[in-house]
């Protein structure tokens, strides 16, 4: 198979931009991170077997950058050099959201509350559709994990909803 990245850059540049901004609720942030994924997309490339879609092999290079960077923000918020600001994480509303309903507000409010492997399971299998197998394959763990990651995914979303808790 004869990729480009600027070819896979132009199919599913968006797609990937919105996975990562559903992950991490900030546009620079996702921007950012988008830009990492085709870089390290463009480096990887010749690596690429076919035994996945393009889509998906790129879904998991970007999963993987989103877990880099929270990685990289746990150590930060331990160096004690760094101010009280900048280890605070804001949460900043799409552009999008502004316009929908005040339900659709709170459902992407209460996901970004959520566990991270809970959020990645919700995102891939309730928002961007994919199956059981494809979401596996993309977070790398079995599908039983997929199916109860998603599970407790929801239930702890319903309890955020209904007002039960303030964070999980």
């Amino acid at each position: 198979m004869n990729l480009r990245t600027e070819e896979l850059y132009e199919l599913y540049s968006t797609s990937i931009y919105k996975f990562i901004l559903l992950m991490v609720s900030h546009p620079e942030t996702a921007e950012d991170l988008t830009q990492e994924t085709y870089i390290r997309c463009h480096k990887n490339i010749q690596h690429f077997r076919g035994e996945a879609t393009e889509l998906t092999w790129l879904r998991k290079i970007a999963r993987n950058i989103v877990y880099d960077y929270y990685k990289r923000q746990r150590i930060l918020s331990f160096i004690p050099f760094t101010k009280k600001h900048e280890r605070e994480e804001k949460t900043y509303v799409p552009h999008e959201w502004l316009l929908a309903d005040e339900e659709t507000k709170a459902l992407y409010i209460a996901i970004q509350k959520l566990k991270f492997a809970y959020r990645e399971a919700i995102i891939l299998r309730k928002i961007e559709g994919y199956s059981i197998k494809e979401t596996a394959k993309i977070l790398g763990c079995s599908e039983v994990k997929v199916k109860n990651d998603t599970a407790r995914g929801v239930e702890q979303l319903q309890r955020l909803l209904e007002g039960e808790v303030d964070y999980v």
